[in-house]
């Protein structure tokens, strides 16, 4: 877990990184606790999902020289899913100075496609005096 998401929106939906470079993120999240009405994972929690891996990939490319900032995020949701666990695979599209997009694939226990998603983030200078960045924790 990172110890920047105690108490965050991570936390509250189950959120785990499991592998973390600016490159490739990979992370996990239960659908119980994360369902609409229906009993079907809420597109929204794919789309928490998608902004998580997408941002903490573009963060860890920048930093400790800059910070980011959700621009955009758009997402497909292919089938449903009422159980189980979604891993969700964010894979880095560009990487730049001013702006860092990434694609997100967010797959069921079976492997098959339940949410394509795409966020980019725009890099923007650190706040005067801003604090620890990114850093992982085994807690």
């Amino acid at each position: 877990m990172l110890r920047r998401s105690r108490g965050t929106l991570i936390e509250r939906m189950g959120i785990v990184v499991v592998e973390a470079s600016p490159q490739r993120m990979v992370a996990t999240m239960p659908v119980e606790g994360n369902t609409q009405v229906m009993g079907l994972l809420h597109g929204g929690a794919s789309c928490v999902l998608a902004e998580t891996l997408g941002s903490l990939g573009s963060m860890l490319h920048v930093w400790p020289d800059a910070q980011v900032v959700g621009t955009d995020i758009n997402a497909t949701h292919h089938r449903a899913v009422t159980s189980g666990v979604v891993t969700g695979t964010a894979t880095a599209i560009t990487l730049g100075r001013t702006l860092c997009s990434h694609e997100v694939v967010i797959t069921d226990e079976a492997g098959r496609r339940v949410c394509t998603a795409r966020i980019t983030n725009l890099v923007r200078p650190l706040p005067p005096g801003a604090g620890a960045g990114p850093q992982a924790s085994s807690a």
